[in-house]
């Protein structure tokens, strides 16, 4: 009798395990048939009311009985588990897609990268070089000696070592590049510079610079002018003429300061200019011989000229932006805007 009943509910567990279609269902299955209250599990609690010779004979067919419904309910849980629930997965490819943010570079990114892209074009390479620089090239090899103002805690961030300062100036680079190859070589030198001053609407301590220094045996002015021509005019995409005023800077000699025509109203005048027609950019001029020699070049051999602009200069006269600290103030409705 019991026999029979043992195999009426292998019969019953595979017939039933059929309908199961998830996870909650076969649980049951299993505590049904399985469970502490279950019809086998008395079986099995009454198994020692037979005789041995019955016990022993319904007690191998119990337990192999029971071996097969749990390797059937494991089966199950296996083909469940890989089973996809297909309207879970269910797409529907009419509904709009989610959309996705997208960032912004900062105008000062754009302005580099497309500083980048027309120095490449004309052969520049691009030098980079430290933000924390030595005394002797960001002071010594640039012929500034120790008691020139530049070198005044006023101007300049040292560091607790005097033998180390945040670089105020990407002219750096001329002696650490030079100091490396030997003429002709063209490059630029972009990157961030500081200086220890007040902050308003058109300075700030920390901003973008990038280094111009062309050298060889005949380079000279008119290669300046010329080259700074044909950059400006590509990057405001407008016809620019440069006028070179003389000037002083300790790291060129003759040394000028650097205007090119209004891009607003092409020379004209007006008040972006003053009526003037010009708008001042920064310094140039031809390198002074002692950058070469602090350089390891002989005396008179080579000639250059180098100049240095700032990043937001040239990113506020070409999207006409009146506040320098939007750069660095991380503000996104000013980012998102370009």
């Amino acid at each position: 009798m019991l026999e029979h009943k043992i195999n009426d509910i292998k019969k019953q567990v595979q017939s039933d395990v059929l309908e199961i279609k998830n996870g909650a269902e076969l649980f049951e299955l299993e505590k049904k048939y399985l469970g502490r209250k279950s019809e086998f599990t008395n079986i099995l609690k009454n198994l020692k009311d037979l005789s041995p010779e019955e016990r022993k004979k319904v007690g191998e067919l119990a337990n192999r009985t029971k071996r097969e419904i749990e390797k059937i309910i494991a089966t199950k849980k296996q083909e469940l588990d890989g089973a996809v629930d297909l309207e879970k997965e269910r797409i529907d490819v009419t509904l709009p897609g989610a959309r996705r943010g997208v960032g912004h570079l900062n105008p000062i990114s754009i302005v580099r990268n497309e500083i980048e892209d027309i120095f490449t074009s004309m052969g520049f390479e691009i030098a980079d070089g430290p933000e924390v620089e030595t005394e002797f090239y960001n002071f010594d090899a640039l012929n500034i000696p120790a008691d020139h103002p530049a070198r005044d805690m006023q101007d300049t961030f040292f560091l607790k070592d005097d033998k180390l300062a945040m670089r105020s100036q990407t002219s750096a680079m001329q002696a650490r590049f030079m100091q490396k190859h030997k003429p002709p070589f063209r490059i630029i030198a972009p990157g961030k510079v500081f200086r220890n001053e007040a902050t308003d609407a058109t300075h700030e301590h920390t901003f973008y610079q990038f280094e111009a220094l062309v050298v060889g045996e005949n380079t000279n002015v008119g290669n300046l002018k010329h080259i700074a021509e044909v950059f400006f005019s590509e990057f405001f995409r407008t016809d620019v003429k440069v006028r070179l005023r003389p000037s002083y800077f300790p790291f060129t000699e003759p040394s000028f300061e650097f205007d090119i025509t209004c891009t607003m109203c092409g020379g004209v005048g007006c008040k972006g200019c003053r009526g003037g027609g010009w708008l001042e950019l920064g310094g140039a001029g031809m390198v002074n011989q002692n950058v070469f020699t602090a350089a390891g070049y002989p005396r008179n051999k080579y000639q250059g000229f180098a100049w240095g602009f700032g990043f937001e200069r040239l990113a506020m006269m070409k999207y006409k932006i009146d506040e320098v600290r939007l750069f660095h103030g991380g503000d996104l409705r000013f980012v998102k805007q370009f």
